[in-house]
C-alpha cells in the first residue's frame, strides 16, 4: 500500500531535507494546461510523479482548459489514418476564465500543439499567465506553444527530436538546444519528447524538494531515471 510508504516520520524527514536543499519554500500550487489531442504520456508521466510527491508535501493541482468540457487525446483525422480510438478524455477543473493562483504551469505536447490545431486562445492564456508563475515546465512539443506565446524568446530550450524542425520554426527567437533531454533557463524548464517529461519533472522535484523526495517518487514509480540532462540518444537518431 502506498500509505505504508509515506509515514508521518518520512514526511517530516522529506520536508526537513527539502528545506535544507533549497532557499524558500517549494511550490504548492500546480496547473496542467490541456488542449484537444494532447499527448497522453506528456500528461500522465509528470502527473504520476507529482501525485506521489503530493503524498510527501502539501500540493494542489488545477487542470486547466479553454472550457470545462472533457478534453480528448484522440488525434485529428489527418493524424489518425485508421480512425483508431486508443485515447482518453480528461475533465478540467478550471477554465481559462476561472484559474486559481498557480506557481507552476505544466504544458504538454501532442498533435494539438502543432499549427494550425493549437488555439490562439491557448497561446494567449500562456502569454498572459506567464508573468505570474514561479516556474513553467513544457514537455515535448509543448515548447512550441510556449514559443508561440513569446515566453521562450531569448531563452535556451529543447523539444521533441522527432518533431524538431516543425517545432523550432515556431520560436525563431529561441536558442534551441538539439542535444538535451531537458534544458533549464531561469524559471523555465523545457523537456524533449514524451518520456523525457517525466525525467525533467523528477529533476525539477529534486531541485525544489530535495534528492530524497525525488528518489522516493522514482522508486515508487519503478522509474529508471536519466539524471544527466545531456543524455539524449534521440538527437543522434534523428540526425540533429
Amino acid at each position: 500500500m502506498l500509505s505504508s510508504l509515506f509515514t508521518i516520520a518520512s514526511l517530516a524527514t522529506a520536508i526537513a531535507a527539502a528545506s535544507n536543499y533549497i532557499s524558500g519554500p517549494p511550490p504548492v500550487s500546480y496547473g496542467l494546461l490541456l488542449f484537444p489531442t494532447f499527448e497522453q504520456l506528456d500528461v500522465n508521466g509528470p502527473l504520476e510523479a507529482l501525485y506521489l510527491l503530493s503524498l510527501q508535501f502539501p500540493m494542489n493541482l488545477a487542470i486547466i482548459a479553454e472550457t470545462l468540457d472533457p478534453v480528448s487525446s484522440k488525434p485529428l483525422p489527418v493524424n489518425n489514418t485508421f480512425n483508431s480510438n486508443v485515447s482518453q478524455s480528461v475533465v478540467p477543473t478550471n477554465s481559462f476564465a476561472d484559474v486559481p493562483p498557480i506557481e507552476v504551469l505544466l504544458i504538454p505536447g501532442g498533435f494539438g500543439a502543432e499549427v494550425p490545431e493549437a488555439s490562439e486562445t491557448t497561446i494567449a492564456f500562456i502569454r498572459d499567465i506567464f508573468p505570474s508563475l514561479k516556474y513553467l515546465i513544457t514537455v515535448c512539443t509543448g515548447a512550441g506553444l510556449a514559443a508561440r506565446a513569446g515566453v521562450l524568446d531569448g531563452r535556451n530550450a529543447t523539444t521533441n527530436k522527432a518533431e524538431w524542425a516543425k517545432t523550432i520554426a515556431l520560436g525563431p527567437k529561441t536558442n534551441w538546444i538539439p542535444h538535451a533531454r531537458w534544458v533549464v533557463d531561469g524559471n523555465v524548464w523545457t523537456t524533449s519528447g514524451v518520456s523525457a517529461g517525466t525525467d525533467g519533472v523528477l529533476a525539477f522535484i529534486e531541485e525544489q524538494y530535495g534528492a530524497e523526495a525525488a528518489t522516493r517518487v522514482a522508486n515508487t514509480m519503478e522509474w529508471v531515471r536519466i539524471t544527466n540532462s545531456s543524455d539524449d540518444p534521440f538527437a543522434g537518431l534523428y540526425g540533429l
